[in-house]
C-alpha cells in the first residue's frame, strides 16, 4: 500500500513572521490528518528555521532545488550536502518553473536527480506538459521523454527512493484543474511506462498530481487509483487549506 504524501511548494514566498504564523497552524493540526505523510519545502534562506519549527512533528522539510556539483564556484548554488546539514528528506527537480523560466533540459533535471541521491535525499521529479502540448496531443510523449531522460541516467532501481509528481504546466496556478479521470489517465500512463523496465517498481512508487489542488477537489483527485497524493503551490500557504489536503489522503 503506497502512503499518501502532501508536499508543499511555497515557492518564492514567506518571511520570518509568516512563516511561524504558517508552521504554529500545520502543527496544531498534524496530529487531525490520519496516516498522510506531510513535507513542506521553503525557499532556501528558510530551511534551517523550517526546520527547526517541524522538528519531531513527523513533518517532513526539503528543498526546491539542487546543485548537480558537491561543491566549488558555483555562484547562488546549493549543493546536496548542504541540504544534508539541515536534514532535508526531499528535493524537487524539474519543476516547470525551473523548466520554463530557467531553461533546465531534460538532461540537466536528469543529473540533479542523480544528485539528490548522491546525497542520499528523495528527488521529487517533476514531469508534465504545456497547454499547447495538451491541445496538440503529445501530453504521453513529453512526459515519456521527461521519464526516460532520468531512467536513462539513473535506471528504473532509482525509482525506489523517489517521487514523481505530475503536474500539467496548464493548471499551475490558473485556476484550472485536471479533472480526475484526466489526471488519472497520464498517471495510470507513467507507472505503466516505468513497469515496462518494473513491475515491482511501478507497484511502489508515489506518483503526485500536482496542478490547483485545493480542499474542495483533493479528495477527488486522491480518491484515483494511481494518484498518491499532491504537490500543493499556492494552497499549501494557507495552513488551514493545506491541512484540509493533507485529511483527504487518510
Amino acid at each position: 500500500m503506497r502512503r499518501v504524501l502532501v508536499a508543499g511548494n511555497w515557492k518564492m514566498n514567506g518571511s520570518k513572521a509568516a512563516n511561524v504564523d504558517l508552521i504554529t497552524g500545520l502543527k496544531a493540526g498534524l496530529g487531525d490528518i490520519g496516516d498522510t505523510e506531510v513535507a513542506v519545502c521553503p525557499p532556501f534562506i528558510y530551511l534551517s528555521s523550517v526546520a527547526e519549527m517541524l522538528d519531531g512533528t513527523g513533518a517532513a522539510w526539503g528543498s526546491q532545488n539542487i546543485a548537480v556539483p558537491e561543491s566549488g564556484a558555483y555562484t547562488g548554488e546549493t549543493s546536496g550536502s548542504m541540504l544534508n546539514d539541515f536534514g532535508c528528506t526531499y528535493a524537487i527537480v524539474g519543476h516547470s518553473e525551473r523548466r520554463a523560466l530557467y531553461g533546465e533540459t531534460d538532461q540537466l533535471v536528469a543529473e540533479k536527480y542523480a544528485a539528490a541521491h548522491r546525497a542520499g535525499i528523495q528527488p521529487i521529479l517533476c514531469v508534465g506538459e504545456t497547454l499547447e502540448e495538451r491541445e496538440g496531443g503529445i501530453t504521453t510523449e513529453v512526459v515519456a521523454r521527461q521519464l526516460d531522460a532520468v531512467l536513462s541516467l539513473e535506471g528504473v532501481e532509482s525509482l525506489n527512493e523517489a517521487v514523481i509528481a505530475y503536474e500539467p504546466v496548464w493548471a499551475i496556478g490558473t485556476g484550472k484543474t485536471a479533472t480526475g479521470d484526466q489526471a488519472q489517465e497520464v498517471h495510470a500512463f507513467i507507472r505503466s511506462k516505468v513497469a515496462e523496465q518494473s513491475a515491482d517498481v511501478a507497484k511502489g512508487v508515489r506518483i503526485l498530481y500536482g496542478g490547483s489542488v485545493k480542499g474542495a477537489n483533493a479528495a477527488e483527485l486522491f480518491a484515483m487509483e494511481d494518484i498518491d497524493g499532491g504537490l500543493i503551490g499556492g494552497a499549501s500557504l494557507d495552513a488551514a487549506e493545506f491541512l484540509k489536503i493533507c485529511s483527504a489522503g487518510s
